[in-house]
């Protein structure tokens, strides 16, 4: 067997034990011999790069290349379904239904709701082509790169499983109860918000730009619709269960009642038993089974008549509330925790509820010992949602904290925020935690080696006490439980040693100024040039910038008026990192872009979104982010979303491909067109 049959038979064999584990639950080897077969694919694929495909099962993993998402239309509108809590008009949409037919015979195919995000897969050739979200109905977002990480969901469908040439599959991304405890658990250590629920979860996870961040994070998926001009049966339940037989994770909850009695019977069992599920259900969905009566029953303008929703009623219970603590998160953000006698409420028992905001907590004008009604519903962290009876007379009120619950500073709100926070940066534990995360964040300083746990076990020993003290770790120090090996610790500290090259405008975004982004960062460190140059500006010397307002103007002069800050800054320049722009950064590459406003969509395959910006600007182009009579050029990759290309076209705004612009910027004569020198 050739080298490129090996990978071939691999691919097969890697899809297939997939497959078993991860829709079967019937695994078939152990996870040493999976690891294996994955390694010498991986080799081999690296040895053969003639022979890649983006469905390989090596492909899984993402990457932490940006992704942008663009807009897909919908070759058939994916509508929603009309809503009802009510039995009563379940009942009346299986009568109308048995009156539209004319007394036909007709099955209904009962299924579960899940609860995550709507999703369209579109085969062709057994291959995974596109993945789409819903979106409005009409046209979604292509989150193909994020899809190809969900390991339920086949890349390659087994050769001979006699699948038509080409066919959509609807279904529900979501994230099972499991992966989002652990995600909540991770960010509650992490010091950011949590989760409402999984749904929430699935929707921003599968919107991420990093799809490394999608395959991390464990979601799953459960197909419930095929449609195609060659569909196997006309029954919708056949056709499912064709599409498990050639590799989908379809539900085996669902069941055909023929009468309106069994159908509910299957409600009220499930209303019971969902608890029981390993991911989040909300109601019943109820479909016409007949392809052919389907189309007969037609659509109304927004919803189809062939089929309708049954929602279950949130679950509540009653307790009494017995105090409220308060948690400040790495953001310096303070949220109100309700602490409560435990009850039962959807399987679990409950003891704490978040109270969100001071604004909520006002809002249920809460006291000592109330009894309040609690509420999960589709969600795994409670929350309550009024006081069953008035309080007590004589009661003690709750009133939010003034007064930082870690540090004992007086709190701040924001204009415009509905949080309060903590603004003692540089004595709050939790903030200082939060700002050495956000300095080795890979959009700032990019030190990748280390992590939330790793930076926590360092403060806890002391070792640290802010993000300059990393450039003074020693190997011996850092041996530990945690990290036992010295290669790690050799990595760590050669990622921190790397990370003195960084430039300097993010290094100044990597200090956590607060109010200054990535892009105000930027502006100011190409303004100013220098640290020292910053340092001495005014807030009217900043105000001059382009997009430096009052709020970020003044919290820059706040900073650097902080004889704290500036110790940090003197310890960072001594550490080597860069305090002014080089000479490379300062000067322009060329001016084949001066006075060229230039708009970036679609997805790109030679270098990411920040890459074709960075190029734009050290061309002498500046950015723009919609499209309008002044732009002069729309960068499109592919998939530029049909909105943007309307509008470019009804401009007249002229459109350039990735090669022609690479080109372009390659006829300079200067350095090549990555952009870097």
């Amino acid at each position: 067997m050739t080298e490129q049959e090996q990978i071939l038979h691999l691919r097969e064999q890697l899809h297939k034990h997939n497959h078993n584990y991860y829709v079967l639950n019937m695994p078939t080897i152990s996870d040493q011999e999976f690891d294996g077969m994955m390694r010498q694919l991986q080799e081999l694929e690296a040895l053969h790069p003639e022979m890649y495909d983006e469905n390989s099962p090596t492909q899984r993993v993402g990457s932490d290349l940006g992704n942008e998402f663009a807009t897909v239309r919908h070759s058939r509108p994916m509508l929603s379904l009309a809503n009802t809590y009510n039995l009563q008009e379940v009942e009346d949409f299986y009568r109308h239904v048995r009156e539209e037919l004319d007394g036909a015979e007709f099955q209904i195919c009962c299924e579960l709701k899940f609860d995550g995000l709507s999703i369209s897969l579109h085969y062709e050739d057994g291959k995974l082509k596109r993945a789409v979200t819903r979106g409005d109905g009409t046209q979604g977002d292509d989150v193909t790169q994020n899809v190809r990480t969900i390991k339920s969901i086949p890349l390659q469908l087994p050769k001979d499983a006699g699948f038509p040439r080409e066919f959509e599959i609807r279904g529900e991304v979501l994230m099972p109860w499991q992966s989002f405890e652990r995600l909540n658990m991770q960010r509650e250590r992490d010091g950011e918000p949590l989760f409402a629920n999984p749904r929430n979860a699935a929707s921003g996870t599968l919107k991420s730009k990093n799809s490394m961040v999608v395959a991390q994070r464990g979601l799953d998926a459960y197909l419930y619709f095929l449609l195609g001009d060659e569909l196997p049966s006309d029954s919708h339940w056949q056709n499912l269960q064709e599409a498990r037989k050639w590799g989908f994770k379809v539900s085996d909850k669902m069941i055909l009642a023929g009468s309106m009695e069994e159908i509910a019977g299957y409600i009220d069992h499930w209303d019971k038993e969902r608890k029981n599920l390993p991911v989040a259900t909300d109601g019943i969905v109820l479909k016409v089974n007949s392809i052919r009566q389907q189309k007969s029953l037609g659509m109304t303008s927004k919803t189809p008549r062939w089929a309708i929703a049954y929602k279950f009623q949130a679950e509540q219970a009653e307790t009494i509330l017995r105090q409220v603590v308060y948690q400040v998160g790495r953001t310096g953000a303070v949220t109100p925790v309700a602490n409560m006698d435990p009850v039962q409420l959807a399987g679990t028992q409950v003891r704490r509820a978040t109270l969100h905001n001071a604004d909520v907590m006002a809002a249920l004008d809460l006291h000592v010992g109330d009894h309040v009604l609690i509420e999960k519903g589709g969600e795994i962290i409670p929350k309550i949602t009024a006081k069953a009876c008035p309080s007590a007379p004589g009661s003690l009120p709750i009133r939010f904290v003034s007064k930082c619950p870690v540090c004992g500073s007086a709190l701040v709100r924001y204009e415009g925020e509905a949080a309060t926070y903590c603004p003692n940066e540089t004595g709050c534990t939790p903030l200082i935690l939060g700002k050495i995360e956000h300095f080795i964040s890979r959009k700032a300083m990019n030190i990748n080696s280390l992590g939330p746990e790793t930076v926590d076990d360092y403060f806890a020993r002391g070792l640290i006490r802010d993000a300059a003290d990393l450039y003074s770790l020693r190997e011996e120090q850092l041996i530990s439980p945690t990290l036992a090996d010295s290669k790690s610790v050799r990595k760590i500290l050669d990622s921190i040693n790397e990370s003195r090259d960084v430039p300097f405008e993010r290094v100044l975004f990597a200090m956590g100024i607060r109010f200054v982004g990535e892009i105000a960062a930027k502006s100011l460190a190409r303004h100013f040039g220098s640290m020292d140059a910053l340092a001495e500006a005014s807030v009217e010397d900043m105000l001059r910038i382009n997009g430096i307002g009052n709020v970020i103007a003044g919290s820059v002069r706040k900073f650097f008026d902080d004889e704290r800050n500036k110790d940090f800054v003197r310890r960072l320049r001594e550490h080597g990192l860069r305090m002014s722009a080089s000479r490379e950064q300062e000067q322009l590459l060329s001016n084949i872009l001066a006075g060229k406003g230039i708009v970036i969509s679609g997805v790109f395959r030679h270098h990411g979104r920040e890459e074709y910006k960075s190029m734009i600007e050290r061309h002498g182009g500046k950015n723009l982010g919609s499209i309008s009579g002044k732009t002069s050029f729309v960068l499109a990759g592919d998939n530029m979303g049909p909105a943007k290309l309307e509008k470019a076209r009804k401009l007249g705004v002229r459109i350039m491909g990735e090669d022609e612009f690479l080109a372009m910027l390659a006829d300079t004569g200067g350095p090549d067109a990555t952009g870097e020198a």
